[in-house]
């Protein structure tokens, strides 16, 4: 990659949509050398609303603008997933590092062109697979490592969410359930974070299979997906999604079992995960978890750029989650 000259990484978003009112942008200016400089939306009215309220200073409608910017020397792809590989197309043209949201792409094949177009245009690329950040998955994989709960045998994911889950905001446009927009339903919103955790604590995934149906026939895209995994450590995993539970039945929840105890954890709870180990009562760990949840990757995304950090998600390693989502997704049954 080429080498990050500018001693402060200012940004300049493309797409300042709900993510970024809290979760994101506003932890660019509480980074030391690092600043949001430009914001860019096609609606006039909202974008002007969005830079008056965060105090930006600049803004734009149309994305090549913002991305010509010679202020801005880092670009944040905040869109839906349709237009991810066409903003990074543009953005690694100008040679400006990018960040793009989760997941990466639509498919594994557009995560794949987005990381050939940075390589050859010598630029970095990064994906907001956030919680490999947040400091209670970090001790669970400190934890892992350490061998607190032995050799690890397997992995389960559970979750069940009523129509509506109350774990994602809901927009007046509901992208996240049209394939054509988001690659597929909440399963690709909600559990490529989970496989991206998966990833984190064990590595890569080499084996996948699963099934998915629409069972509800709310929205065109799949509501309940089953199935496996293998990773390269050799750790076994399963998952179970259903969007369309009862009240009653949800739950998010994944355990880890090793041969000396056990871990389990919500993927979209509080900042806490329990231990289980072997002659030992229970332990309850918790994290205060910051008001911008972004802010620990955004921070170690500036020190990689500026030379004194690395980032644990990269575009390598968000395409491997995408990769792990198709074989899940693939064959449809109904």
């Amino acid at each position: 990659m080429n080498k990050f000259l500018d001693p402060e990484v200012r940004w300049g978003i493309i797409g300042v949509g709900n993510v970024c009112e809290v979760k994101s942008a506003p932890a660019m200016n509480l980074i030391p050398n690092s600043r949001l400089v430009a914001v860019m939306r096609r609606d006039e009215a909202q974008v002007k609303d969005y830079a008056s309220r965060h105090q930006v200073p600049k803004w734009y409608t149309d994305a090549q603008a913002l991305v010509s910017d010679p202020e801005v020397n880092a670009i944040y792809i905040a869109t839906p997933p349709n237009v991810h590989l066409d903003m990074t197309r543009i953005a690694a043209a100008a040679g400006k590092p990018v960040y793009v949201e989760k997941p990466m792409a639509r498919t594994y094949s557009e995560c794949k062109e987005m990381i050939r177009i940075c390589e050859d245009a010598g630029v970095p690329l990064f994906v907001a697979y956030y919680r490999r950040a947040l400091p209670h998955f970090v001790k669970i994989k400190e934890l892992i490592q350490s061998g607190a709960i032995g050799d690890i045998r397997s992995v389960h994911i559970n979750m069940k969410q009523v129509l509506r889950p109350e774990i994602i905001t809901h927009l007046e446009n509901n992208w996240r359930v049209d394939p054509e927009i988001a690659g597929g339903g909440y399963f690709f919103d909600l559990a490529s974070h989970q496989l991206d955790l998966m990833d984190f604590f064990f590595g890569k995934i080499t084996h996948a299979s699963g099934y998915s149906a629409n069972q509800g026939k709310i929205y065109p895209a799949e509501d309940i997906v089953a199935g496996s995994f293998v990773f390269e450590s050799g750790v076994l995993g399963t998952g179970n999604w259903c969007f369309t539970a009862s009240k009653e039945a949800e739950i998010d929840e994944t355990i880890i079992y090793g041969s000396e105890g056990m871990i389990r954890f919500e993927t979209f709870g509080k900042g806490e995960f329990e231990l289980w180990q072997n002659g030992l009562d229970p332990k309850l760990h918790q994290f205060e978890l910051p008001k911008h949840i972004q802010l620990p990757l955004i921070k170690s995304i500036v020190g990689e750029l500026l030379g004194r950090d690395f980032s644990p998600s990269t575009g390598i390693s968000g395409a491997r989650t995408n990769w792990v989502m198709d074989q899940l997704v693939q064959p449809r049954v109904f």
